[in-house]
């Protein structure tokens, strides 16, 4: 009986700790996304007057030119782009480096690797780089920005659960006949399957709500990407408090959809390699 009651009272507190942590503030842009301009102004939580959901939406679809229809586009094509190069080369450089362990310059391989997740970015040098090699405001230089930034996280997933893989099913494959390549797209990589589909959803998640690379490395009005078109609807003098909130809401709900729905499979390819461990 003491346990149960143990269990619902935890229960209740993790369910009001989400409900202020998450839906409150969730509420608080939805109800102002329907307020006109000087009630949303006000930043309460009090229910408008009027609703205006039909003008705000259709005005943030249509501003600049439907500037938000264009930045889900780029955002969309940025995040798909990234996440693909990002599987391949991470999922690649995890088996090697793991079945490698031990071995010549892989422990200063390790380093680097991990040196990519506590250094930040240089932007200044970067964008030089960027611009000598023509990449500088191209679809391809920011993608290769976005995976060079998530490839250390990417490559320590794969590392620790190539680990639980035996050792054995390489020599099978190369007594079979197969080369390195074979084995691993034919044999190994289908097995990476559950670290995979966190690394899609978490990357995913990340690239298409990143606001400062696309911001530095890909300026421009026909590269904006759907973070930026929060700028449609502030300036240093007035904002726009009932488009901008409209705005971070339809910009929020591909990311939410695709957690929500995945979220279970976030904390299997998270745990899958200590449990098999």
């Amino acid at each position: 009986m003491i346990n149960r009651t143990r269990k619902y009272a935890v229960g209740a507190v993790a369910f009001l700790t989400t409900a202020v942590l998450f839906w409150v503030p969730f509420y608080f842009v939805i109800i102002n996304s329907l307020k006109n301009k000087s009630e949303s102004s006000e930043l309460n939580m009090n229910w408008p007057s009027s609703f205006h959901l039909i003008e705000n939406y259709r005005e943030v679809l249509t501003a600049s030119q439907n500037m938000l229809i264009r930045a889900f586009w780029n955002s969309a094509l940025l995040t798909v782009l990234s996440v693909l190069i990002l599987i391949l080369v991470s999922a690649m450089a995890g088996f090697v480096l793991q079945r490698r362990a031990g071995g010549r310059g892989t422990a200063t391989i390790n380093f680097l690797i991990l040196a990519g997740l506590m250094i930040p970015p240089a932007i200044v040098p970067t964008i030089w780089v960027l611009d000598a090699l023509s990449l500088f405001k191209t679809l391809l230089g920011i993608t290769l920005i976005e995976v060079a930034l998530h490839f250390s996280f990417c490559v320590i997933l794969y590392q620790s659960f190539v680990a639980t893989l035996p050792r054995e099913i390489d020599e099978s494959a190369f007594i079979d006949g197969s080369g390195g390549l074979r084995l691993f797209f034919t044999i190994i990589f289908p097995l990476l399957k559950p670290v995979t589909s966190t690394i899609i959803i978490l990357e995913s998640i990340s690239v298409f709500n990143d606001f400062v690379n696309p911001l530095y490395f890909f300026p421009g009005g026909d590269n904006v990407t759907v973070q930026l078109t929060l700028y449609n609807f502030m300036s240093m003098f007035t904002t726009s408090w009932n488009l901008l909130f409209a705005n971070i809401l339809l910009i929020s709900i591909p990311p939410l959809i695709l957690f929500l729905f995945f979220n279970k499979r976030i904390v299997e390819g998270m745990t899958s390699g200590a449990l098999k461990g």
